[in-house]
């Protein structure tokens, strides 16, 4: 079983890591995300993101990507410390940095079977859609554990400072 670091790819491999995962004959499903703050909510959609196939890779937005998307004062945690931490999970199998702010190029890359996504979307708003459809692929929505999102952890910290 790889060590962390060996479960972090750069995207230029991406592509040659769908290919051979395929060739292997597994099921590759893949998410996305800052994963600022790693947290339960995390925890539980990444066990049961893996459950749905034999190998799981997180797309996870850089820094800028993740300043662009969420605001100046994001992300908490540099991508390097947010890439370290997914992949000592025992359930997350790969873990890739992607620049943009939706994982398009990221898929077109991996080439995944399922993607997956948190309950708190809706399948027809998420760009991901397009991409899978074009792949053959599929797109599902795991359960989302409310009161464990980064925002709001983020929000009750600042009250318990004020």
């Amino acid at each position: 079983m790889p060590g962390p670091a060996e479960k972090i790819v750069n995207f230029a491999k991406l592509e040659a890591l769908g290919e051979r995962l395929r060739e292997s004959k597994v099921k590759i499903v893949s998410t996305n995300g800052c994963f600022d703050i790693l947290h339960f909510g995390h925890i539980q959609y990444l066990l049961e993101a893996k459950k749905l196939g034999n190998v799981l890779v997180i797309g996870v937005n850089t820094d800028a990507s993740v300043k662009k998307l969420k605001g100046p004062d994001r992300p908490l945690f540099p991508q390097d410390v947010r890439l370290q931490q997914l992949a000592a999970l025992e359930c997350v199998d790969f873990v890739c940095l992607f620049a943009e702010p939706t994982p398009e190029n990221f898929l077109r890359a991996l080439r995944p079977q399922i993607h997956v996504k948190g309950g708190d979307y809706k399948v027809e708003d998420l760009p991901e859609k397009r991409v899978m459809d074009s792949l053959g692929g599929e797109v599902r929505l795991l359960s989302f554990v409310p009161g464990y999102s980064t925002s709001s952890i983020i929000k009750k910290l600042r009250q318990l400072e004020s």
